[in-house]
């Protein structure tokens, strides 16, 4: 009990100062690059995302992010942790106006990972690393202190330079030795069958459009196809197939909002040939047809 009061006392003190930085906006980036708020004065609907390798904090509100069929559920007392870019959904559980959802999100540099992990205690050879690229981890005083710090070092411009990559190798530490850090591990050791997924990943991210082929991907792992194909949905939930998708949708969806693309436009740019199959894979992701859900986000 006594740790989580610290808790307590210390996520509303961050979220003091998210509160200050996301006045009138629901999304921040920050002077310290990594480092983003967000902000949301009603709960939501679910909503299709990606996320990047990260730690999420929420400092006040509770939401979900739901990745295949399993559900995290995490507020000031948990944290999520994310290892490689996964298309998930989202949606804020408890925010009002009056009491607005408030997260923070770091963003892991990996290399920076790699180097701690040269100093870390050996893992246990118990150590479990299978299941999914997203987990939740149990917040301690440490953390949500070394965040508290990071947050302040904004109202500090003079000392960010120098503190900033301190405080962040410190959080990268405390992930790593919690009972989360052997995903990590897996994540940032080279030769490991996360890392060689970790480069499909990437690679898919980078040439979405292309057509897909299973064997191309799985030698770019290094693994037969079946063992390719077992590690990839372990690591992300989905097919390699259903993850190039939801980039591909993604990305159609922010041509037509951001850049104002139409529809045939955006399906042809992502690698769909079909532009009526694109906007009936739009609508099953999206929950609505191109035109009507960038319309409704746009109102």
């Amino acid at each position: 009990m006594l740790e989580n009061d610290a808790i307590t006392a210390l996520s509303a003190s961050v979220a003091a100062r998210v509160a200050r930085w996301t006045t009138g906006v629901e999304q921040a980036g920050t002077a310290i690059e990594r480092l983003s708020f967000y902000r949301r004065e009603g709960m939501t609907d679910c909503a299709a995302c990606i996320v990047e390798p990260s730690i999420a904090l929420v400092v006040q509100g509770a939401k979900r992010m739901v990745l295949g069929k399993d559900s995290h559920h995490y507020d000031p007392y948990r944290f999520l942790i994310t290892s490689v870019d996964l298309p998930a959904t989202m949606q804020v559980l408890e925010a009002s106006q009056e009491r607005p959802y408030l997260g923070v999100v770091l963003r892991l540099d990996l290399r920076v990972l790699g180097e701690l992990m040269l100093q870390a205690p050996p893992p246990s050879p118990r150590e479990v690393v299978a299941g999914p690229g997203m987990r939740l981890g149990n917040m301690t005083p440490a953390l949500m202190d070394a965040f508290l710090r990071l947050v302040t070092l904004l109202d500090e411009p003079e000392s960010m330079a120098a503190l900033a990559p301190l405080i962040e190798r410190e959080i990268c530490w405390r992930v790593l030795m919690s009972e989360q850090g052997a995903r990590l591990r897996q994540i940032v050791s080279v030769g490991t069958q996360g890392h060689r997924i970790a480069r499909v990943v990437e690679w898919l991210k980078v040439n979405f459009a292309q057509p897909l082929r299973v064997e191309q991907l799985a030698e770019i792992a290094q693994m037969s196809p079946s063992t390719f194909h077992h590690h990839f949905r372990d690591l992300t939930a989905m097919s390699p197939l259903q993850y190039q998708k939801s980039l591909r949708l993604m990305e159609a969806r922010r041509l037509m909002l951001g850049e104002n693309i139409n529809a045939a436009s955006a399906a042809f740019h992502v690698g769909y040939e079909s532009p009526s199959q694109f906007s009936r894979e739009y609508a099953r992701h999206f929950g609505a047809p191109p035109k009507q859900d960038i319309d409704a986000m746009r109102q």
